[in-house]
């Protein structure tokens, strides 16, 4: 098997054609050079060198070998490049995220990033946070944005993703029936939640016991847009990530229940494995940190904006008109 040590033991003299000088080049004494190039003879089975002549010259095969020689010693120092600058990053990389995010600033950083690591290649998986985590602990997928908690923290590094303020939600023509009745958005109509291994459905089963809402009917849904689709046409109340539905809130199209707690918050990290490319993992973990803190920024003074604008289901007032709420956002 050909060592690089000895490749370039072998063209250094070539190159100079002295053992003596290649040795002061590669800062190691002539005997050892001597060695190196005599162990490469007998793994290629031939002389390479004329060790007579004055200065060294290579053999026939010698000649030929070192021109193999030098291209093999190129690619080296060019794929050792890599880890000198990560802007040259371009193999694939494997990134998974959830629809939530997807949905909303992961666009922005798509471009970011491809700007950033202009010879970058990106196979992009969405899927829930457990399918993603089961993905990256077996080494099919490389830096994942999701749900933090399924995997030992010592195969992991992640950093914390701004979150989502969440919300409940229902179409026009229930907002009239739930103002009517004060205790009917816990007990006339089905909730609609992300899917049961998904943590949300967790979440939103501990929040509706903490209520006193015992057996709950609860749709549970693999997509967010469906989530939203089947809200604004009235199949139950949806619990959504705020910022997603404000366009559907401002124009009526759906009503945000003033609810008496107000929903956990949806929080997300980056991960990647420990074993993978660290430095550059977080670097494009920063990114990720650097786009979701600038769309929570601007998505919160929408969504106060909206707050005061937009309609609200208050237990036991009608909604014919925007109802100002006490709910903290």
């Amino acid at each position: 098997m050909l060592d690089f040590k000895e490749l370039d033991a072998f063209v250094w003299a070539v190159k100079l054609g002295s053992f003596r000088k290649a040795a002061l080049r590669l800062h190691i004494t002539q005997p050892s050079v001597s060695e190196r190039i005599s162990r490469l003879e007998n793994s290629v089975g031939d002389i390479l060198l004329e060790r007579s002549a004055r200065p060294i010259q290579p053999t026939m095969r010698g000649r030929e070998f070192y021109l193999h020689a030098e291209r093999l010693l190129a690619q080296r120092e060019e794929a050792l490049k890599l880890f000198d600058n990560d802007e040259t990053f371009s193999a694939p990389l494997r990134l998974g995220t959830i629809e939530t995010i997807a949905h909303s600033w992961f666009p922005t950083f798509m471009q970011q990033l491809t700007a950033r690591y202009p010879a970058l290649i990106i196979e992009l998986t969405v899927d829930y946070s457990p399918a993603l985590n089961e993905r990256l602990l077996s080494n099919e997928l490389d830096v994942l944005l999701a749900m933090n908690g399924y995997l030992p923290t010592e195969q992991i590094e992640y950093d914390t993703l701004s979150p989502y303020e969440m919300g409940m939600f229902v179409s026009p023509r229930h907002a009239r029936m739930l103002g009517e009745h004060p205790d009917a958005w816990a007990s006339s109509l089905p909730f609609i939640s992300f899917g049961k291994l998904a943590r949300p459905y967790e979440e939103l089963l501990r929040y509706l016991s903490d209520q006193g809402v015992r057996q709950p009917r609860i749709h549970s849904v693999s997509t967010l847009m469906t989530i939203v689709r089947l809200t604004v046409e009235g199949l139950g109340i949806g619990a959504l990530p705020v910022a997603t539905v404000l366009e559907e809130w401002r124009r009526g199209e759906l009503y945000r229940l003033a609810l008496p707690a107000p929903l956990p918050a949806m929080h997300y990290d980056v991960i990647w494995r420990t074993a993978n490319h660290s430095r550059f993992c977080r670097s494009v973990g920063r990114l990720a940190q650097e786009c979701a803190r600038g769309y929570a920024h601007d998505k919160q003074s929408d969504i106060r904006h909206t707050a005061s604008t937009g309609r609200w289901v208050t237990p036991g007032v009608l909604p014919s008109h925007p109802v100002a709420s006490s709910l903290s956002i």
